[in-house]
């Protein structure tokens, strides 16, 4: 079973990929830890995505797409698995049903976890991090024994530059431009299957569940 995640930043959608990952005793792969395991190892592929990140440059979609297949193509692969954040854009997901359907294979489902902006915005904001143990903390949902105290390792904790309102709307921004139409394309394929994200964690869960069987 192939499956695509979908869903704004703060969605939840990574946290429902480890979560159908361990169910379903498959890989959950994701761009970010593919490029810093191939960038740890010193692979060719690794030193080429090097040169563009380290100059802040996005990675292009056919080396992307090398170092997905790369991955996928290992054996704990062979019954399936879940990407989480890839793709990214239409030329993204073009370039990999391409290679897919060259070997034979297909994505069976993508799964957009929908949540509205405002209730992302609300969501982040409320999240609070500790910059030395990187314990993470939500002042609603998770909050710390002691206000602005790590339960870990006692140090102050700070709300990231990344879940500021201001950042986190420029976030969904770039998603409704580059990521939205993804919801389309899966759409016209027939296999976008779309769940309520506001929902309790473990009824999201229960929900995709549903839908994978």
């Amino acid at each position: 079973m192939k499956i695509i995640m979908l869903g704004a930043p703060g969605a939840g959608k990574g946290t429902q990929a480890k979560m159908i990952a361990e169910k379903y005793g498959i890989p959950h792969i994701s761009t970010g830890d593919i490029f810093r395991a191939n960038i740890k190892n010193g692979t060719q592929l690794g030193m080429e995505a090097k040169q563009y990140m380290d100059q802040g440059l996005l990675v292009p979609d056919e080396l992307t797409v090398k170092i997905l297949l790369d991955r996928v193509a290992r054996e704990d692969c062979a019954g399936g698995y879940v990407l989480d954040g890839f793709p990214r854009t239409i030329p993204q997901a073009e370039v990999l049903d391409e290679a897919l359907t060259a070997q034979n294979e297909k994505i069976d489902y993508a799964i957009d976890v929908d949540v509205p902006d405002e209730n992302i915005v609300k969501r982040m904001s409320g999240r609070r991090a500790c910059l030395k143990c990187g314990a993470t903390y939500h002042l609603e949902h998770i909050p710390p024994r002691t206000e602005g105290i790590c339960d870990s390792c006692g140090s102050g904790l700070v709300l990231r530059d990344d879940d500021r309102p201001e950042t986190v709307l420029n976030r969904l921004k770039v998603y409704h431009d580059q990521t939205q139409p993804l919801i389309d394309y899966y759409s016209r394929k027939k296999i976008l299957r779309t769940v309520d994200g506001t929902m309790d964690m473990q009824d999201v869960f229960h929900a995709i569940t549903a839908i994978l069987g």
